[in-house]
């Protein structure tokens, strides 16, 4: 059970309240601007959260000078000697105009090297580094999903990669479907593995609860490190939050 969230502001922060049926009160910090959020028990009133967020105001504030000085890139422009990201590397790109099929390789540990026509604009060659990274991802998804879904012993229905513009993943508990966010191509390895756990964790425990979190303790004791990578990894010039 949970009632519709509703926001206050604290010394100028807004906070968004989620009120559920939880024994305890969470507050957190979230990329890329630093939005706070409180998951808060039925029976805690306003007030006492608003003196909880006083109580860690120094550390919100920290929190959220920490994400305004997170990396960013500017927009892309698909031009040769731009940086770009896989599995959390970074990736100088190489440009090749070829009158042939596009196609993207790997060259060494440095380069992505793109082949496509010359007359081919920013858009088409976004167009063409993006159903790589999708690629990518799918050849890397079904391993990663069947180690998780038998740590966690759940069974997902479906999966499947999209672009999002508000987070990382997402899960639909009733249908038992999870989706990912195509920026992952770009993140390290250890950041998809977190996300795909975290989605079928929700399989279990749909909020994000004490159970929820015992859930995610006993899978992988590790992955509030892992949500901080991906939380401080470089972002694209869009953003993107989890």
């Amino acid at each position: 059970m949970s009632i519709e969230p509703h926001q206050i502001v604290v010394s100028g922060i807004p906070v968004k309240i989620e009120r559920k049926r939880i024994k305890n009160l969470h507050l957190g910090v979230y990329p890329p601007d630093g939005r706070v959020r409180v998951a808060a028990p039925l029976a805690v009133g306003d007030e006492a959260v608003r003196l909880a967020i006083i109580g860690r105001l120094g550390w919100i504030k920290r929190q959220r000078a920490a994400f305004g000085g997170q990396e960013r890139q500017s927009p892309r422009q698909m031009v040769g000697g731009e940086s770009h990201y896989f599995l959390g590397r970074r990736l100088r790109l190489r440009v090749i105009p070829e009158d042939a099929s596009p196609r993207i390789a790997l060259k060494g540990r440095t380069i992505l090297e793109l082949r496509i026509r010359p007359d081919a604009g920013q858009e088409e060659r976004q167009k063409v580094l993006n159903a790589w990274y999708r690629a990518r991802l799918r050849e890397r998804l079904p391993a990663i999903l069947a180690q998780w879904q038998s740590v966690l012993g759940v069974q997902a229905s479906d999966w499947g990669i999209k672009r999002m513009k508000t987070k990382w993943g997402s899960c639909n508990p009733v249908a038992r479907r999870i989706w990912l966010n195509l920026e992952l191509a770009k993140k390290p390895e250890i950041c998809l593995h977190y996300l795909v756990c975290h989605e079928l964790a929700h399989l279990i425990e749909p909020s994000h609860n004490d159970r929820f979190v015992a859930v995610m303790d006993r899978a992988m004791p590790q992955w509030r490190t892992h949500r901080k990578t991906l939380n401080t990894s470089p972002l694209a010039h869009e953003t993107w939050e989890y």
